[in-house]
Parts: structure tokens; C-alpha cells; sequence
């Protein structure tokens, strides 16, 4: 056997997924279509990830976040407005008690630390520049076929190849897909005055527009555009295209200069109707996509990542196949409930902010205000968007497998 576990997708989930196995004695190959060398090379290229609180005790737990802590900006507040109204929902972790919601890091430092913790990781081996193409099961195997002509055989494929999953597609795993009629643009800025640590989320029309604070006076911007619109706007010359972000943006951070590239991306909407099949699981994007507006998408799937490992390496302790459905039904239990909620509460709210019709604004309004005004019930908020409440597996609490 080749590995106990076979990973499709080096991308932020299953490397981290692979780095937590072979750190608790669990043999695994994470196939990568990307190559090692052009990731390591990459430059800046404006993209970022929110990190929460329950994700970071994660990164921790398999020994990522020391490599990762200096260029990690703490969300130190939390501030959501909607468009120009007064009224408005503030958290301070500080002054609660809770210390930092979450961090941003540069998506660029999380591959990089990964892959320096792959390279020590005794039990890991990874593949990079090869996919994939298919699998063939057999009784207590499963074999992938890479495009090389290479076969791993293992207990267990995971497929955490994105939200179009070819794996899941082959596994004949239907799901939910639905394509919002708004396009994600992101971006870079560097700003005069400091952000001091908070993160600014603001409903727009269009869609929501968030405000993240990044190491050395910079922020990192999502703005949700409608998607006949967002053409135009990234057409613009760098001069005009900081106009209409210093519209949305607002003066309290001073002059806005942006740095680095423009991305944009067509904002979907996914869920797997299954997480698992014989010999195979679905992580991250492959099982569930949902709306940025919460910024909990790489969340979700590093959740994904500590309930897989837990429930793979304590049925191996246990002398059990983790490839089998009564082993891999323990993990879509404990995950998909978490998922399909936070898809269901992200879609809502999306489709709540993204108008500007006057009673349901104002209804929101005071439905902001009123959150604001009750310390617990905006506490109980916040600790669910940080992932420190409920049942957590052992790496979100920061133990070992």
C-alpha cells in the first residue's frame, strides 16, 4: 500500500489535513496539481484568508501558527454598518475579554508554512505539478489514477480538489450549486492612517463590502459587486478604480493607494448532497462553498480537517479501517450540520443586505441595533464566528490527535 491516506488537492485544506495526519503517525500522500516551485516563488498577489479563533488553536495544534504568527494581523474588532445608517453592531474583543476574533494572513504565508511543515513531516509525502484523474475500489482499497499513469493505492481518498470537484463528480456524489448574480473583487490597499485592528463589514446594495485589517497599515478588501457591473469597474485605470473604492471605503483611514492585483471571482453557492462514499470523504470546497460575506469559508474547511483527522487516527488506534461508511459516517454527522447552517445563515443574510428597500432597511437597522445593545447575545454571536463554542474537536482546542 502506497499510503493509508491519499489526499487530492495540496491547496490550504489538504495540505493542512496532511501535515495533522502524518504529525499522529498516519501515512499520507497529498497529490497537488500546482508545483512546489512556482508557489514557493509566488510574489504578493493581494489575496488573504481570516483565520478564526477556533481555526487558529487548529494551525497551532499541528504546529503551523509559529510559523505563521508574525505576518498574522489580529482582528482586535469587529464593526457592521449598513450603508450610511447610524446605526451599527460593534464588538470589541479587547474589552470583552476574548482577546483577537481571528487573524488575516497572506495566503502566500500560509503555503508557505505549510509546505515547510510537509517537508518535516516524516509520515507525509507529497506530489506536486500531477492529479488525480480517478479511482477504482476494491475491497479494502481504493486506488487513484494519477495522470502520469501513477497508481496509489490507500484506505482512503479525500478529495479536496475545490468546489467543482472532479473526485466528487466521479464518485457520482450529486450537489446543490446555485450562482449568485454577484461578482467578488479583491484587492489590496495601503492606507494613511493605522486600522488600529478592527474589521469593518458594510452593506451595500450591491452586496456587502469588508473592510480587513493586514500587517503594516494595509487592509485587504472584498467587495461584493453585481456581476454585470464588476467588468466595468475592473476595466478602470488604477486612478479611477481608487475612486470608486474610496466611495465605499469611506476618509477614516486617509488617502487609499492599491497594492498589487485586482482579483475577481464568480461568487457560488454549494453543497454536496453527501460528504462521504466507500473509501471516500469530501473536505472543504469540495463539499460546501458558501457566500464570503461571513468570511468563514477556509474556517469551514479547516473544521473539516480537525473532525477527518480525529475520526481517521482514532479508528486506526482502535484497529478499525477508516475507509469504511461506518467509520466515515461519524464525520459527515458531525459535519455537515455546522456547514449546511452557516451556508443557510450566509445565503440569508446576502440576500437580507444586498437591496436597499426601505422597510426591510430599516428593519435591519434596528435588527443590528438591537444585537449591539445586549452584551450576551452579541458575546454568543461573536464565539460561534470565532469556532470556540459546542462539541469542538481536539486540534480546535488546541490538543493533539
Amino acid at each position: 500500500m502506497d499510503a493509508e491516506i491519499v489526499i487530492a488537492g495540496g491547496g490550504l485544506v489538504g495540505l493542512t489535513l496532511g501535515v495533522a495526519l502524518g504529525r499522529a503517525g498516519v501515512a499520507a500522500t497529498v497529490v497537488d496539481r500546482a508545483p512546489a516551485a512556482a508557489q514557493t516563488a509566488a510574489g504578493f498577489d493581494g489575496r488573504v484568508s481570516a483565520i478564526a479563533a477556533g481555526s487558529q488553536r487548529v494551525l497551532a495544534a499541528v504546529d503551523l501558527w509559529r510559523r505563521l504568527a508574525a505576518e498574522a494581523e489580529p482582528i482586535r474588532a469587529i464593526r457592521v454598518s449598513d450603508g450610511a445608517s447610524l446605526l451599527h453592531l460593534h464588538y470589541d474583543g479587547a474589552a470583552d475579554g476574548t482577546g483577537p476574533m481571528g487573524w488575516i494572513v497572506e495566503n502566500r504565508a500560509i503555503r508557505r508554512a505549510l509546505q515547510a511543515a510537509a517537508a518535516e513531516t516524516p509520515l507525509l509525502r507529497v506530489l506536486d505539478g500531477r492529479t488525480i484523474t480517478g479511482f477504482e475500489r476494491a475491497a479494502d482499497t481504493i486506488a487513484a489514477r494519477l495522470d502520469d499513469g501513477t497508481r496509489l493505492r490507500a484506505r482512503l481518498l479525500v478529495a479536496a480538489d475545490g468546489k467543482d470537484s472532479p473526485l466528487r463528480a466521479a464518485a457520482g456524489i450529486a450537489a446543490l450549486t446555485a450562482r449568485y448574480a454577484q461578482t467578488g473583487i479583491v484587492c489590496t490597499v495601503a492606507h494613511a492612517r493605522p486600522h488600529r485592528g478592527i474589521a469593518q463589514e458594510r452593506f451595500l446594495p450591491a452586496g456587502p463590502f469588508a473592510i480587513l485589517p493586514m500587517t503594516g497599515d494595509r487592509s485587504s478588501l472584498v467587495w461584493t459587486e453585481r456581476a454585470d457591473l464588476a467588468p466595468a469597474l475592473l476595466a478602470l485605470d488604477a486612478e479611477s478604480f481608487a475612486a470608486e473604492l474610496a466611495r465605499r471605503f469611506g476618509d477614516h483611514l486617509g488617502l487609499l493607494r492599491v497594492v498589487g492585483p485586482r482579483f475577481a471571482y464568480p461568487l457560488t453557492l454549494v453543497l454536496a448532497d453527501r460528504y462521504v462514499a466507500p473509501r471516500l470523504a469530501l473536505a472543504g470546497d469540495a463539499a460546501h462553498a458558501i457566500h464570503p460575506i461571513a468570511g468563514q469559508g477556509l474556517n469551514l474547511g479547516l473544521r473539516d480537517t480537525a473532525v477527518l483527522a480525529e475520526t481517521v487516527v482514532d479508528a486506526m488506534r482502535l484497529g478499525l479501517d477508516p475507509g469504511t461508511t461506518v467509520v466515515l459516517d461519524g464525520y459527515e454527522v458531525r459535519r455537515r450540520f455546522d456547514n449546511t447552517l452557516m451556508l443557510a445563515v450566509t445565503d440569508t443574510l446576502n440576500r437580507l443586505f444586498s437591496n436597499d428597500l426601505g422597510p426591510i432597511r430599516l428593519a435591519r437597522d434596528l435588527g443590528l441595533a438591537a444585537v449591539d445593545a445586549v452584551p450576551p447575545l452579541k458575546r454568543t454571536f461573536m464565539r460561534h464566528a470565532m469556532g470556540t463554542v459546542g462539541a469542538l474537536p481536539r486540534l480546535m482546542r488546541g490538543e493533539a490527535l
